[in-house]
C-alpha cells in the first residue's frame, strides 16, 4: 500500500469501456494512438522529461485498473511510475522504408496493447527521421482520457518543454482530481434521469440500422479488420455552413446531427432513428471541470423524428432544443438507459455513433506556442465497441471521418455514405427553407446516380475478367 496514493470507483462510462475490452481482449477495444511529426531545433531530452513531470502531475496517468476479487471493479492511482520511452533513430534509412517500417511499428504496437491491472497504461515513442524532423507516437488506453483531456495534457506537455530549454523552472497549478468528478456523478439524481430517458424512447424497439440485411446483435464480429474514410468540405462551404449557423441562431453540431439523421432514415427506411452521439461530459455544474483530466465523455441515445411536410430550419431548430434538453441528463449511465428503453435486452440501441469534436487536438496543438519548432502530420487511431462511428472536425474545412468494420461495411457503401453527407450539407447551405420530402429526393437521387455507377463498374470488372479468361484460352 506504500505505492498507493488513492483509490475510487469507476465511472459509468469507465465500467462501460472496462467490460467491452475485457470482453474483447484479443482484439485490443478502445487503444488510442496519437501521431505528429516534430520539425526543427528540438531537444529529446527536455521532451522526456516535460513528460514526465505531466505524468507526476496528472494522476490519472498514474492510473491502473483492478476487477478480480472485487465486487465492483476500483481504479487506483500509484505514486510513482516508470516513464515508457522509447528512442529509435531511423537516420540511415530510406524515406520510403521509413515509411514501411512506421506503419509496420504503429501496427505492432496497436496489437501490444495494454494490460489494464498494470502502470502505465500509457507509452512513448520518438523516432528521429533526420537532423531535425522526428516522428512522435503517444499511445494510451481510453479508461484514461478522452480527446479533450488529451489536449490539455499534451498543451501542458509543451508549456514543461519551453520551461526547460530555456532554463526555468515552471509550476502549473496542480489539477482538480479524477476522485472529485467520481463523487459528483454519485451525488445525482438517477430516478429524475430515469423518467427521462423512459420517455425519451418510449415506443422505440429497434435498431435504427445502416445494414439492411445483417442481423444485428449485441457483439459484433470484432475482429480488428477497420478502415477509414472522409470526405473534406471546401473552405466556401464551410465558410456557408458558419454563415448559415450564425443567421439561423444554430449549431454546426445540430446541422451535422440533422444530415445524419437523414441519411439514417434514408438507408434503414424510417422516421424515427435513434444514433449515438458522444457529449463532452463537462456540463457538470463541478467547479473547474474543462481544466480536469479524465474519462468524461458519454456516449447517449440521440433520438430524431424526420417529418416530411416539416421546413427544414424549424425542424433543425427542434432539433437543437431537444440537444439542450439531453445535456441535462448526460451524466446518465448507458447501460441504464438501455434497461430503461423499450428495446429488447441483449440488443443494441444503436449500431452507429456521431463525434463532433468540440476541441479538436490538431486545433489546440496548432495554436500552441513552441520554441524553434512545429508540430505538423497529426494522426490518430482509435478501435471502439461499434461496427460505425463519425467524426466530424471542425475549422477553415470541415473534415467528415468514417471509421467502419470492414466485415459489416464495404468501401462503396462507405463512399457513398460521405457523399450523401456533403450533399445534405450543401443543400442546407443553398436550400435552408428546402422541406425535408423534397430534401429527401434529392437524397434518393444522389442514391440511384451511386447504385448506377456502381453497376457500371461491376460490369466494367466482369467484362475485364471476361477478357483475361478469354486470352488465357487462346494462349
Amino acid at each position: 500500500m506504500n505505492t498507493i496514493e488513492d483509490f475510487y470507483p469507476l465511472s459509468p462510462m469507465q465500467q462501460g469501456i472496462l467490460f467491452h475490452t475485457l470482453s474483447a481482449s484479443k482484439f485490443k477495444m478502445y487503444f488510442l494512438q496519437f501521431g505528429c511529426t516534430i520539425c526543427g531545433d528540438f531537444h529529446t531530452l527536455e521532451f522526456k522529461n516535460a513528460w514526465q513531470r505531466v505524468v507526476e502531475e496528472y494522476q490519472i496517468l498514474r492510473t491502473s485498473f483492478i476487477w478480480e476479487g472485487l465486487k465492483e471493479p476500483v481504479q487506483v492511482v500509484h505514486r510513482e511510475v516508470k516513464l515508457p520511452w522509447e528512442e529509435l533513430d531511423w537516420r540511415g534509412l530510406e524515406s520510403q522504408e521509413q515509411q514501411e517500417r512506421l506503419q509496420a511499428f504503429i501496427k505492432a504496437d496497436q496489437e501490444q496493447g495494454f494490460e489494464l491491472a498494470q502502470v502505465p497504461l500509457i507509452r512513448f515513442t520518438l523516432i528521429q527521421l533526420t537532423e531535425k524532423d522526428y516522428q512522435f507516437i503517444w499511445s494510451y488506453h481510453h479508461l484514461l482520457a478522452d480527446a479533450w483531456s488529451a489536449s490539455l495534457i499534451l498543451k501542458a506537455v509543451f508549456e514543461y518543454y519551453n520551461a526547460f530549454i530555456q532554463g526555468k523552472e515552471l509550476n502549473l497549478e496542480n489539477p482538480r482530481p479524477y476522485r472529485d468528478y467520481i463523487a459528483w456523478l454519485q451525488q445525482q439524481d438517477l430516478l429524475k434521469a430515469e423518467m427521462f430517458w423512459r420517455q425519451w424512447l418510449k415506443n422505440f424497439t429497434a435498431v435504427t440500422s445502416l445494414r439492411k440485411d445483417q442481423k444485428i446483435s449485441s457483439v459484433d464480429s470484432q475482429d480488428g479488420s477497420y478502415n477509414q474514410q472522409f470526405i473534406q468540405l471546401s473552405t466556401a462551404t464551410t465558410a456557408k455552413l458558419q454563415s448559415l449557423t450564425q443567421q439561423q441562431q444554430l449549431t454546426l453540431n445540430t446541422l451535422v446531427q440533422g444530415a445524419w439523421a437523414l441519411i439514417l432514415s434514408s438507408y434503414s427506411g424510417k422516421e424515427d432513428v435513434v444514433f449515438g452521439v458522444i457529449c463532452s461530459g463537462r456540463s457538470a455544474t463541478l467547479p473547474e471541470i474543462d481544466s480536469m483530466v479524465g474519462l468524461f465523455f458519454n456516449t447517449l441515445p440521440m433520438r430524431v423524428h424526420i417529418e416530411p411536410e416539416k421546413g427544414l430550419v424549424p425542424w433543425l431548430k427542434q432539433l437543437q432544443v431537444k440537444q439542450a434538453e439531453m445535456q441535462q441528463y448526460e451524466f446518465s449511465p448507458l447501460v441504464k438507459i438501455q434497461r430503461w428503453s423499450d428495446v429488447p435486452l441483449g440488443l443494441p440501441l444503436f449500431d452507429t455513433t456521431l463525434n463532433f469534436h468540440n476541441y479538436p487536438l490538431d486545433v489546440a496543438l496548432r495554436e500552441g506556442q513552441y520554441q524553434n519548432f512545429k508540430l505538423d502530420n497529426y494522426w490518430s487511431f482509435a478501435k471502439v465497441n461499434y461496427p460505425l462511428w463519425v467524426e466530424i472536425f471542425s475549422g477553415q474545412q470541415l473534415l467528415i471521418r468514417i471509421t467502419y468494420d470492414s466485415c459489416c461495411f464495404d468501401t462503396d457503401m462507405v463512399n457513398g455514405i460521405l457523399k450523401q453527407f456533403e450533399s445534405i450539407l450543401c443543400t442546407m447551405v443553398t436550400q435552408p427553407h428546402i422541406k425535408l420530402d423534397a430534401l429527401k429526393a434529392i437524397m434518393n437521387e444522389v442514391n440511384k446516380k451511386q447504385q448506377i455507377a456502381k453497376e457500371e463498374k461491376l460490369k466494367e470488372a466482369r467484362l475485364e475478367k471476361f477478357k483475361k479468361l478469354k486470352k488465357q484460352k487462346v494462349s
